[in-house]
């Protein structure tokens, strides 16, 4: 029995760590390519998020600066917006258009959209599952190598269910991010913050984000399967 980097099923990975890395770099390459092409009217990240937070009755959600780079997100729980500096202060295509993504993420939150409110459901419970699914794995097998197939089978079959609980949240994410997408592009277009010139770079932006997330979901899932093949042959 071979595990770990040894494991030949490891090879199921490749595709998905190919893919995941090929996301990485068509995001940092729109990313760069549109943080500097500056949007006609000049507008900052910011600008655009409040102005499309009060277009769609959401006045009361601040919008503070945050450290680092993309790392921009809407806190439901505090109901804030969190922007880099770079697209908090930034007057790009990029800016813009990431700033109107989280906006989509603020207004799916004030509508009750249902796959946000089914993912923020989950992901205290995910966190846990998350964090605890390999050591259960990882234990059952050493259990069912020792000879006690019973125990070890019952924990290593928790690792897999805690696991799939991981592929389902992905799942669940991938609507989450392309209507917070598709709501970001409708918002920018409607208000005027960009012409329809300036929202194809905003697309491609988003686009290059979204594939993030099938990246991660593509991951999670090559390593279930993975994970099955494990258990089968034990």
């Amino acid at each position: 029995m071979y595990f770990g980097i040894f494991d030949p099923t490891i090879i199921i990975l490749i595709p998905a760590m190919i893919f995941a890395l090929f996301a990485q770099s068509k995001v940092k390459s729109a990313y760069s390519r549109y943080s500097r092409v500056r949007n006609r009217r000049g507008i900052t990240g910011r600008q655009a998020a409040r102005i499309i937070l009060d277009a769609n009755g959401l006045r009361h959600v601040p919008i503070e600066m945050t450290r680092g780079t993309l790392t921009d997100h809407y806190d439901p729980k505090k109901d804030v917006m969190r922007l880099s500096s770079d697209v908090y202060n930034g007057v790009s295509i990029a800016a813009v258009s990431i700033a109107a993504h989280e906006s989509g993420h603020a207004i799916q939150d004030g509508t009750s959209y249902g796959f946000l409110k089914f993912r923020n459901a989950i992901a205290p419970a995910v966190s846990l599952v998350s964090t605890a699914s390999w050591p259960l794995l990882i234990i059952g097998l050493i259990i069912i190598w020792q000879g006690n197939a019973a125990t070890g089978n019952l924990i290593f079959n928790i690792g897999v269910i805690f696991f799939a609980a991981v592929v389902v949240f992905h799942t669940v994410t991938l609507p989450v991010e392309f209507n917070a997408s598709k709501r970001a592009i409708r918002q920018l277009e409607e208000l005027n913050i960009i012409d329809y010139n300036e929202s194809k770079g905003a697309k491609k932006v988003l686009s290059a984000a979204a594939m993030t997330y099938v990246a991660a979901l593509a991951t999670a899932v090559a390593n279930l399967v993975r994970i099955l093949l494990i258990r089968g042959r034990d």
